[in-house]
């Protein structure tokens, strides 16, 4: 259960990142603010769930934040066509091994 908690605030906080860019671009529509409203409680919500469920503060955040930065870095070359270089994308092969790096050591406190 704690996973799908994690899970849901790593979505909800990638969604509304996305809904900023889309209120926050030139001729952008203002009511995207509203998920952008929505989405950040709702993802610190979800987190606050994960920890009182028993999902190491260390863990949840470090998933979390990695998951959201590799995520947003994706939907944003979908969504709005911005780069993603050979560079960035092995960052996030990068954070994709810190994230399993983190969640292994966890189990060896």
């Amino acid at each position: 259960m704690t996973w799908i908690l994690l899970a849901g605030a790593i979505l909800s906080e990638v969604a509304a990142t996305l809904s900023l860019r889309m209120a926050s671009q030139p001729g952008g529509d203002r009511r995207w603010f509203v998920a952008v409203g929505i989405g950040y409680p709702v993802a610190f919500s979800f987190l606050a769930l994960a920890l009182d469920a028993g999902l190491a503060l260390g863990v949840a955040y470090g998933i979390w934040a990695a998951a959201g930065v590799a995520l947003t870095a994706l939907a944003s070359r979908v969504l709005f066509d911005e780069p993603l270089t050979r560079v960035m994308a092995l960052g996030i092969a990068l954070i994709g091994a810190g994230v399993l790096l983190i969640e292994l050591g966890a189990g060896h406190h």
